[in-house]
Formats: structure tokens, C-alpha cells, sequence
């Protein structure tokens, strides 16, 4: 009589641990590729959104498939960082991220940036696919952002 509430249970928290960790990995990538934007490592005019994703898949690719399907990647200058406080996140009629206005502009040198990663998080249980996900298709929106002012580099 017990096992079956046991078992979800313990479904439920292995579940949860696994995503929790996709989390982070997912929050260190954005913040270590932000790093190298921040500190001029990388200049904007020798990447584009492919390398900046590919960063980003390369850190994470240790907890999701391979070539990180479902990766989405926004970076925006703003003039300031009260603008990129105003951005939001919305999910379309059919239970997707909106990707309107996401663009692909680093800042030069003092500029402030943000950069966002969005990645589609497939529930592994398939009974608790239904109260877990908040995606269609059984995922979960894991969300990293990291805000930034350019260091005072070289051009």
C-alpha cells in the first residue's frame, strides 16, 4: 500500500534534483560566456549568435543532448540598465517562448549588455510529465540571465 506513494515520491525528488541541477549549470555557462563578453576576451565583431550559443552548449552539454536542442539565445546592448530591467519573458497561446524582439547586439567598451539563455527542459518521468511541465510537450523553461557593463577596453 505504501510503495506506490514511495515511489512517486522518490520520482518526484530525483526529478527535481536533475532539473535544479540543469539550472545551474545552465546559470554558470551564461555568467562564465558573460565573463569573457564583460572583460573584452571576446569582442562582438568576432562572434555571432551561433558561437555565443555554442559556448554556452559546450558548458552544458554535460547534462542535455547533444547540440543542445531547445537553446535559445538572446544578447542586447541598452542604454540603460533600468531598459533591460523592463524585458520579459512570454509564452505564446500554445505554451512556447515568444522569441519577438529577441535580438543579437553585444556593446562596445562601458556599454551595459544582458544576455539570456532559454533552454527546453524535457521531464525524464513520464507520469509526472503533466504537473511538472509548463512548456507544451512535456518541458520546463530553464531560464539564466546575466546583466553587465563592459569594462573599459580597447576596441
Amino acid at each position: 500500500m505504501l510503495a506506490i506513494p514511495f515511489s512517486l515520491l522518490v520520482f518526484a525528488i530525483l526529478e527535481s534534483c536533475i532539473t535544479f541541477a540543469g539550472q545551474q549549470v545552465l546559470s554558470n555557462a551564461v555568467d562564465d560566456v558573460a565573463r569573457q563578453l564583460r572583460t573584452g576576451n571576446i569582442r562582438a565583431a568576432d562572434l555571432n549568435e551561433l558561437t555565443v550559443r555554442n559556448m554556452i552548449c559546450d558548458r552544458i552539454e554535460v547534462l542535455v543532448a547533444k547540440d543542445c536542442p531547445g537553446l535559445i539565445v538572446d544578447l542586447r546592448s541598452y542604454a540603460t540598465f533600468a531598459d533591460a530591467a523592463k524585458e520579459r519573458i512570454t509564452l505564446t497561446s500554445s505554451r512556447d517562448i515568444d522569441t519577438t524582439g529577441f535580438g543579437w547586439k553585444s556593446g562596445p567598451s562601458v556599454s551595459k549588455n544582458m544576455l539570456r539563455a532559454f533552454y527546453k527542459w524535457p521531464v525524464i518521468t513520464d507520469f509526472m510529465r503533466a504537473s511538472m511541465s509548463n512548456l507544451e510537450g512535456g518541458y520546463t523553461l530553464q531560464f539564466a540571465a546575466s546583466v553587465w557593463q563592459n569594462e573599459p577596453f580597447n576596441e
